[in-house]
């Protein structure tokens, strides 16, 4: 072998144990997995299978307890895997966090991420943001596994575009009581299906009721409600800072149906007294509201 020879096989040698190192790196680097929730599924789904409705102000939903529900699955089926994260996808009135989600966003190893809704209470926007955050994450090879909870046709392009790069998608649904609640097309593209039932769910969904109190004897006063109204002002202002507030004062004197809706039943929990089909003590609920953040402006 001559010295040009012993150069390029030297060369060759070089590159081949540079690969082997490459390859023993690749196989002590962990397997990650991300869990990606279409809240609007879930909310619906585990609403209909536990509570009798998909009507989310009729049940309250025990997210962190689900999330850690889902996260311990995980671990169980992606044995020697590591957890990236929980993705949340919700709609919010002009992408404000209502308080559930804010709190939902400061559980640890969350992201939540909005998209909007409209006057019908539908989401818009959520299905694009899954399909890039799971496309993101699949290029930069971020994940390996995706958990998907979902069930929506739009979400097949999603589930093509992380395949399109690697990584695998496992699509998580939830116990219809009648027929399906997932369709067909995102059923056939994922790379695998697990359904989860009535029990996994039982424990973090109750159907919501709202007091009831006969007679007026324990009607609050216009002053009583407005005074719980600048309370739950301070305690929303306090959770959502000061860049949500200048986000919610330009639609005075309306506030959007999330948080509206937030208002009521915080309300009637602190006066223990239903103000359904109360408008002048709705408003009285509003003004007070109104009047501490403007306040604080």
């Amino acid at each position: 072998m001559n010295d040009d020879q012993a150069g390029i096989q030297a060369r060759i040698d070089r590159t081949n144990e540079l690969l082997q190192r490459m390859l023993a790196e690749v196989a002590k680097t962990p397997s990650t997995h991300a869990i990606f929730v279409d809240a609007g599924y879930l909310y619906a789904a585990a609403g209909r299978l536990v509570a009798g409705t998909e009507d989310r102000r009729a049940f309250d939903l025990d997210a962190e307890g689900l999330i850690e529900a889902l996260i311990d699955r995980a671990r169980t089926i992606f044995a020697d895997s590591r957890l990236l994260r929980v993705y949340w996808y919700d709609g919010a009135r002009r992408r404000i966090h209502t308080a559930e989600q804010q709190s939902i966003a400061e559980l640890p190893d969350v992201k939540v991420r909005l998209g909007n809704l409209n006057a019908n209470n539908q989401q818009k926007g959520v299905d694009s943001l899954i399909r890039t955050d799971l496309e993101s994450l699949a290029r930069h090879r971020a994940i390996s596994d995706a958990a998907l909870i979902g069930g929506d046709e739009d979400l097949v392009s999603a589930v093509e575009a992380a395949q399109g790069y690697g990584a695998r998608v496992h699509l998580w649904g939830i116990e219809a009581p009648e027929g399906r609640n997932q369709a067909e097309p995102l059923l056939w593209e994922v790379d695998s299906q697990r359904t989860f039932d009535l029990d996994f769910f039982k424990p973090y969904v109750a159907r919501r009721t709202a007091p009831v109190y006969d007679g007026t004897a324990n009607r609050p006063t216009r002053e009583d409600v407005r005074f719980v109204g600048a309370q739950i002002a301070a305690k929303w202002l306090s959770a959502r800072g000061r860049e949500a507030l200048l986000e919610l004062l330009p639609g005075h004197p309306y506030l959007p149906g999330s948080v509206d809706q937030d208002l009521l039943v915080e309300a009637e929990g602190l006066l223990q007294y239903s103000l359904r089909g109360q408008a002048e003590l709705r408003r009285a609920l509003r003004d007070g509201f109104w009047e501490h953040l403007q306040t604080q402006y």
